[in-house]
């Protein structure tokens, strides 16, 4: 068991029965009072921020986490399918534990899935992913000299506004977590 003297940002501690990723600490000594400790947190369940106070020396369990790299393979109606370099082992997760970031998975993509337990807890993807355009709508001549833009379809279905100058079958960089353009790539 560890105490809150070993509280550090980044460290994973069980609270109220969930997992929670420690985002910042604070010890605090207000004048004549007991010192404590000012964490905020972030659930890993549902994400939900939180903030909580503990007593100095107070005791707290800090749970490791594992990472292992998959390889996407495919998905079906509900659920992503991934193996295992190492040991071909095949996973599958559902939408949930995948979240909003599966719309730009590509088959044979490396991804790292954290686990706790043997259990997966979250899929984590670089944060930006190259992807070929499939469908374009003609750009209108003359809307050039504003930051005018259209959506276009990606390779993984997923639609994504980009600057009118993008055709089909070229190469843009996307953030992932904001769903915007960065730039064209060449390949």
């Amino acid at each position: 068991m560890a105490t809150t003297s070993d509280l550090k940002n980044g460290i994973i501690i069980k609270f109220n029965n969930d997992l929670h990723q420690v985002l910042q600490v604070e010890h605090r000594t207000p004048g004549n009072l007991r010192a404590f400790y000012q964490v905020k947190m972030r659930n890993l369940k549902n994400g939900k921020m939180i903030e909580n106070r503990f007593r100095s020396g107070e005791e707290i369990t800090v749970e490791r986490l594992e990472q292992k790299v998959y390889h996407f393979l495919y998905k079906d109606n509900t659920e992503y399918h991934f193996m295992e370099n190492e040991t071909y082992e095949q996973i599958q997760l559902s939408e949930d534990i995948v979240g909003d970031q599966g719309e730009f998975l590509k088959p044979s993509q490396e991804v790292q899935i954290v686990f706790h337990n043997g259990n997966p807890l979250s899929v984590v993807m670089p944060p930006h992913v190259t992807m070929q355009v499939v469908s374009s709508p003609p750009a209108v001549k003359g809307n050039t000299s504003t930051n005018a833009t259209k959506v276009v379809t990606l390779e993984s279905g997923v639609e994504v506004n980009v600057p009118l100058f993008i055709d089909e079958g070229e190469f843009v960089k996307i953030d992932i977590r904001t769903r915007e353009y960065i730039e064209r790539v060449k390949q």
